[in-house]
């Protein structure tokens, strides 16, 4: 496993880490029982990632597999799936429910402990990187730079915020993250990558309360 030295404003490594083993157990039952799941397989039916057939997909921070069990329940092609996290309990808890989780296609999922501010990937190794309530822990300029890194020119980054409310303060108490301002996390999408649809949950959906969904395309040379 990849390491790196704490940054200022980040939580370190081994604090996210133990919170993460600590309460694996926690986090996973919370979002499963408040439908969050559901609501991303809502989601990516009718927003369609724009995958090839064979495409490579990382869910970088991957936890106990929400975001990857969503994308195996609603892909329609076959892909490369990776699924990476600093925790190796919440990995154990995501192998256990990626095990036996319908899909509609063969996708293969390959699990692996990795620090999100280090990937052990070659550069651009990547057409798709999905992420969720990953950057709130690592600075967002290092953070974004780790998965442009990994993202072929023109690929995609899907990327959940959590954004400011009352609720995402309760969570950030539980889960010791920050949330950052919707302006902040723009600015730093912007440095790679060019937003090209913003999707803003139901407030009848609890994944409405804290989180946002922004698709973005990797820059190439000549973009603006």
């Amino acid at each position: 496993m990849n390491r790196t030295q704490a940054t200022p404003g980040a939580l370190p490594a081994s604090d996210a880490v133990s919170i993460y083993d600590r309460f694996t157990g926690l986090y996973d039952l919370m979002f499963r029982v408040n439908g969050y799941g559901r609501s991303l397989e809502r989601y990516l039916r009718e927003r369609p990632l724009p995958l090839a057939e064979g495409a490579r997909v990382l869910d970088a921070g991957c936890g106990t597999g929400l975001l990857t069990l969503a994308l195996l329940r609603v892909l329609d092609k076959p892909v490369s799936l990776t699924a990476v996290d600093l925790s190796h309990s919440s990995l154990l808890t995501a192998r256990r429910a990626i095990s036996g989780a319908p899909r509609r296609t063969r996708t293969s999922v390959y699990l692996a402990q990795a620090n999100v501010l280090a990937l052990p990937f070659p550069d651009e190794s990547f057409d798709c990187v999905v992420t969720s309530g990953v950057l709130e822990y690592v600075p967002l300029r290092e953070g974004f730079r780790e998965l442009a890194r990994v993202v072929v020119p023109g690929g995609y980054l899907l990327h959940l915020p959590v954004r400011p409310s009352p609720a995402s303060k309760l969570l950030e108490l539980l889960f010791d993250f920050k949330t950052r301002p919707p302006s902040e996390v723009d600015a730093h999408t912007a440095t790679h990558f060019q937003v090209i649809d913003r999707h803003h949950f139901s407030p009848l959906e609890p994944i409405g309360w804290t989180k946002l969904a922004i698709l973005s395309r990797k820059k190439v040379i000549g973009d603006g």
